[in-house]
């Protein structure tokens, strides 16, 4: 902020207005300040801040030198109530000895921000990056007489010096709109050409797909010479290819007939990785998977929550009493989890959560919900310290057993 000075809103000779937005506050590094909600304007040569109406009227505005600055970056930010925005970090020079008074004498910080409520417009960061890029305030204007004026506009276009034609380019406003309708013109094709590519990856995706299907029935069958390591690393190929014909809402007349096929769906694709997980997938983990297999054809929570409660069999819905769903395989019951959890306790003395999750490979919300589980049965009991939550086996309830 203390390359900031207190000068009049007023265009020098050699000066032109680029562009202007609204609603803009000003940072000192990352600390915020009493300047928001003003007018910015941007000129070739410096940047005005000013409040409301100051601007217009020629009043004392905040005035920053192009010539202080650097570079130019984005910072992408967010909030709750207005979204994602564009802040524009502009990284300064130290401030010349011959300053005029500003806000503040001395800043710690070599930048600032420039931003809003809803971000500044595109189209204002786009006039600042390109007159930032054109420095226009470097350039020198040599006076001519008027005699030769006249002689250099009949030789202009024989031999003009190409450092003179470049020099022109850059040169005013004209400058600046050319250089912002090539790069424009560039990013069109650029675009273009990406989509091209996409055409060309969604028209082989079907073909990829059936290919999985081939190579996941030879793992199943494992009737070739594969090695577990090759095994692991085929199904995660397998895992980023994803469904080759997901289900969707426009191919059913009625809810009820989408939401059955989908359970469907669901169930043959998440039956594998549930068994290798223990029997138990939190739903969190299931929308990540189901939706990641489906490529561009996404589903809301909603959709997904729906499906799950049509299932029935041999993957079926369940919520705990702390209100966690999961997945889980019918033929997986709490008898069966609490006695395979009462073995691990037992080789470890005792378990925390995080620890019983890391040894299993799942989350820590399974791993709670557990050893609640096995809780609950009696075979584990608890003990809260001030170094957390611990399970230890339930000895009051297994001593004879045990002994």
């Amino acid at each position: 902020m203390n390359r900031f000075e207190y000068l009049e809103a007023r265009l020098h000779d050699d000066e032109t207005f680029v562009s202007r937005d609204r609603n803009v506050k000003i940072y000192d590094g990352d600390q915020k300040t009493e300047y928001e909600e003003g007018e910015v304007v941007l000129t070739t040569h410096r940047l005005f801040w000013g409040r409301p109406g100051e601007i217009a009227r020629a009043a004392i505005t905040l005035c920053l030198s192009l010539r202080h600055v650097i570079s130019l970056s984005e910072e992408a930010a967010s909030s709750y109530f207005f979204g994602r925005k564009t802040r524009y970090i502009l990284h300064l020079r130290e401030p010349p000895p011959d300053k005029a008074p500003g806000p503040i004498d001395y800043s710690p910080h070599s930048h600032i921000k420039l931003s809003g409520k809803n971000g500044l417009t595109p189209e204002f960061g786009s006039a600042l990056r390109q007159t930032i890029e054109a420095r226009i305030w470097e350039v020198i204007v040599i006076p001519r007489p008027l005699c030769q004026a006249g002689n250099v506009q009949q030789n202009s276009g024989a031999g003009s010096n190409p450092a003179q034609l470049r020099l022109k380019m850059r040169t005013g406003i004209g400058g600046i709109e050319r250089s912002i309708e090539a790069k424009a013109k560039e990013t069109d094709e650029n675009i273009a050409l990406a989509f091209q590519d996409l055409n060309v990856l969604m028209a082989m995706a079907k073909d990829m797909v059936a290919i999985s299907k081939v190579i996941s029935t030879k793992i199943r069958e494992q009737k070739g010479e594969i090695s577990d390591d090759e095994t692991v690393r085929f199904k995660s190929y397998l895992l980023s290819l994803g469904i080759d014909d997901p289900v969707t809402r426009e191919h059913f007349s009625s809810n009820s007939e989408y939401f059955r096929s989908l359970a469907q769906q669901v169930c043959e694709l998440l039956l594998d990785p549930i068994e290798e997980q223990g029997g138990m997938m939190s739903l969190a983990d299931v929308y990540c998977r189901v939706n990641r297999a489906r490529g561009l054809e996404l589903l809301s929570p909603e959709d997904l929550l729906h499906a799950c409660e049509q299932l029935n069999g041999p993957i079926k819905l369940r919520k705990f009493p702390s209100g966690a769903m999961v997945l889980q395989l019918e033929s997986q019951d709490d008898e069966l989890v609490a006695a395979d959890t009462l073995e691990k306790v037992k080789e470890a003395t005792s378990l925390a959560v995080e620890e019983l999750a890391k040894q299993m490979g799942i989350s820590l919300l399974l791993a709670k919900e557990r050893l609640l589980a096995a809780e609950r049965l009696g075979k584990v009991c608890r003990d809260e310290s001030l170094e957390g939550l611990r399970f230890y086996p339930n000895l009051l309830l297994h001593r004879d057993n045990d002994s």
